[in-house]
C-alpha cells in the first residue's frame, strides 16, 4: 500500500459495485461505461496494495480486505457529501444508521422512530433490517451506528440486554405436535433459534424433519399457523392464528435467548438519544433487563 491519500472517485466505483453486486449495474448508477468502472476499482486496488473484489461471471463478492474498506469507503463518502452541503450553504442533514431484526422493525418500533424523527428534523434516519448475526456484522465492520440484535445469554459486551421470552408455536386450526417425524418451520441454517430447536429435541428423544425454511418472520408465522410445522419464536409475535404448545406436551422449555443493544458511546448525543427511545420501547415490552 502506498502513502497517497485515497481518491474519492475510486472509492465511488468502489462503493457502487459493492452495492449493485456488479459492475455493469453500477456504471448504470453512475452514468459511466462498465470499463471506466473497472479501471477505477483497479486502480484502487493497486493503491490499497489488496485484491477488493472476487470477480465471476455470475457476481462480484466482497474479499476480506474489501470487507474491510467498505464501511470507511462509505463514511467518507458521507463526509465527503456533508461537507459540499455545508459549504454550499445548505443545512447538514446527520445520518444516523440503525439495525433491527425483522421482528421490531414495525409496529411500535415504526413509531418510536417517527416520533424521533419528528423532534430531531435535521436527522436522517437509514434503518437496516435482517438477521442478527448479518447485523452485528455490519455494526462490527462500522456501516451501523447503532443496532438491536438476538444474541445467547451472556455472550456479548451490549449496552444494554433484555431477556427474550420463547414459546413453540403450533397451528390453532391445523395442529401437527401429534406427528412423528415431528415438522419444523424454521430459519435458514444459522438463523436463531434452529439450533436450539433442534438439540432440544434430540436431548429429549423426538425425530423430526424440516419441513419449511424461510428467513421471513411472517413467513414463518404464515406456515406454522397453515399447520405446515411447529416453531420457536418470541412470545411477542405468536398470533391468533397460532397455539403456544409447551412442556405440558413434552416439548422442553428454552430460555437461551436475549435481544442486546449495541452503540458506540463515542458516537455522539443523537445517538445516545435513539438508543434511549430504543431501550424504553424494548423495555415495555414486559421483559427483565439483565
Amino acid at each position: 500500500m502506498n502513502d497517497q491519500p485515497f481518491d474519492l472517485d475510486l472509492l465511488k466505483a468502489f462503493a457502487a459495485v459493492a452495492d449493485c453486486g456488479g459492475f455493469t449495474a453500477a456504471a448504470g448508477r453512475l452514468n459511466s461505461t462498465q470499463s471506466t468502472v473497472s479501471q477505477k476499482v483497479l486502480r484502487l486496488e493497486e493503491q490499497a496494495g489488496h485484491r477488493l473484489l472476487e470477480r465471476s461471471h455470475r457476481q462480484v463478492r466482497l474479499t476480506e480486505a474489501g470487507e474491510q474498506l467498505i464501511g470507511y469507503a462509505r463514511r467518507m463518502l458521507a463526509l465527503d457529501a456533508e461537507v459540499r452541503q455545508l459549504l454550499s450553504g445548505a443545512s447538514v442533514a446527520a445520518t444516523l444508521r440503525l439495525g433491527l431484526p425483522e421482528d421490531f422493525a414495525a409496529g411500535r418500533t415504526t413509531s418510536t422512530l417517527a416520533a424521533f424523527a419528528r423532534r430531531h428534523e435535521n436527522v436522517r434516519l437509514e434503518v437496516t433490517s435482517g438477521l442478527s448475526r448479518e447485523l452485528r456484522s455490519l455494526y462490527d465492520r462500522g456501516e451501523l451506528d447503532i443496532v438491536v440484535v438476538k444474541q445467547r445469554r451472556g455472550t456479548g459486551d451490549a449496552v444494554k440486554q433484555w431477556q427474550e421470552s420463547l414459546c413453540w408455536i403450533d397451528s390453532a386450526a391445523h395442529p401437527v405436535l401429534a406427528l412423528d417425524p415431528l415438522p419444523l418451520v424454521v430459519f435458514p441454517p444459522r438463523g436463531l433459534y434452529r439450533d436450539d430447536m433442534v438439540a432440544a429435541l434430540d436431548a429429549s428423544g423426538r425425530r423430526w424433519r424440516v419441513s419449511y425454511t424461510s428467513s421471513s418472520l411472517a413467513s414463518i408465522q404464515s406456515a406454522v399457523a397453515d399447520g405446515l410445522g411447529i416453531s420457536l419464536l418470541p412470545a411477542r409475535v405468536v398470533h391468533d392464528r397460532h397455539r403456544t404448545v409447551g412442556p405440558q406436551q413434552g416439548l422442553p422449555m428454552i430460555e437461551t435467548m436475549e435481544i442486546a443493544l449495541y452503540y458506540r458511546p463515542e458516537a455522539g448525543a443523537l445517538v445516545t438519544r435513539l438508543a434511549e427511545d430504543l431501550s424504553a420501547l424494548i423495555g415495555d415490552d414486559s421483559r427483565d433487563e439483565v
